[in-house]
């Protein structure tokens, strides 16, 4: 998902402006939901087709840096919290295979425990 290098990078930004005595694991998590909700703002009150046309044209550099934003934040809490971003994805996906089953969701919105 993201390299080592871009992690590094992403945590020296960090370390540079001393920012690690307030990115705290609550922090961290209250600021992934802040930026997903101005992610969600880009979104809010259009059509299926605004929002095609908007991520045509030059809005789509807003919802592509909430995106990052929140790629940030991830990776600065999955790193101070000692998780291994990829292999948690990798072991979340394997248990939603079994949750899942292509044979019985394909086509389907429902919940695994309505099937």
């Amino acid at each position: 998902m993201i390299t080592d290098e871009l992690k590094n990078k992403i945590l020296d930004f960090r370390k540079k402006r001393d920012w690690e005595k307030y990115h705290k694991p609550k922090d961290l998590a209250v600021s992934i939901v802040l930026e997903a909700s101005e992610l969600l703002e880009n979104f809010q009150w259009k059509t299926d087709e605004e929002v095609t046309n908007m991520l045509k044209g030059k809005s789509k550099t807003a919802v592509v840096e909430e995106i990052a934003d929140i790629a940030i934040y991830l990776t600065y809490l999955s790193h101070d919290l000692g998780i291994d971003l990829e292999q948690a994805m990798s072991a979340k996906l394997k248990k939603n295979k079994k949750k899942y089953p292509a044979d019985k969701v394909k086509g389907s919105a429902k919940k695994y425990n309505q099937y």
